[in-house]
């Protein structure tokens, strides 16, 4: 993935007030002051991968936020559903703006389950291109067709279907595509300087 970012130092102000543990990822020089809508939107649908992996997964999300001691940026299940209803394909779209600090935490926090989840992704992934090579269907696969059906469920019932970005995962085959595209950011998460270079891809387009 293409992590040509450029990035500007740290405010100095922020450093003082924020975690340590999101003092790693660089403030993106981006105008605005929240971040951009396609960086709402693909932190929420890796958010949403991975509650498709994990029966639980929002309260698992809450869970790492105490653990990696997030809890004053990432409160509580209502101020979750906040943060993720600034992507502009949900159903209850806000228009507050995610603030940087607040899709850092959402990121670290997705990579931190993400590492934990390393082995299932791993094994879904092989399968997927084991049975897509044999051209075997993948609901043959009951743990990777469970997967799907989940994540398909979770978007249909959380997306606002008007939307022209909804609107293009129609099918049952599309949603798979992006469920299984998800799953291999999830495991790019896992990789050396992962939670890094997730973030900046995040912004690649955004910035100069």
């Amino acid at each position: 993935m293409n992590a040509s970012v450029s990035v500007v130092p740290i405010d100095a102000a922020a450093v003082q007030s924020n975690p340590l543990i999101l003092d790693y990822l660089p403030y993106p020089p981006i105008e605005e002051k929240g971040c951009p809508r396609r960086t709402c939107l693909q932190i929420d649908l890796i958010l949403l991968a991975i509650e498709a992996l994990e029966i639980g997964g929002s309260e698992a999300l809450l869970d790492v936020a105490r653990e990696l001691e997030l809890q004053d940026i990432i409160k509580n299940r209502v101020n979750l559903w906040r943060l993720r209803s600034t992507n502009p394909l949900r159903r209850g779209h806000t228009r507050r703006l995610l603030s940087i600090v607040e899709a850092k935490a959402l990121v670290v926090i997705a990579c931190h389950i993400a590492r934990r989840l390393t082995v299932l992704l791993r094994q879904l992934l092989l399968a997927y291109q084991q049975m897509r090579d044999k051209q075997i269907p993948l609901e043959q696969n009951l743990r990777l067709a469970n997967y799907l059906e989940r994540f398909r469920a979770h978007f249909r019932s959380r997306m606002n279907p008007r939307r022209s970005g909804v609107l293009a995962y129609n099918s049952d085959d599309k949603l798979n595509e992006l469920a299984l595209s998800l799953l291999g950011q999830l495991l790019f998460c896992t990789g050396t300087a992962g939670t890094q270079r997730l973030w900046m891809s995040l912004f690649d387009g955004e910035v100069e």
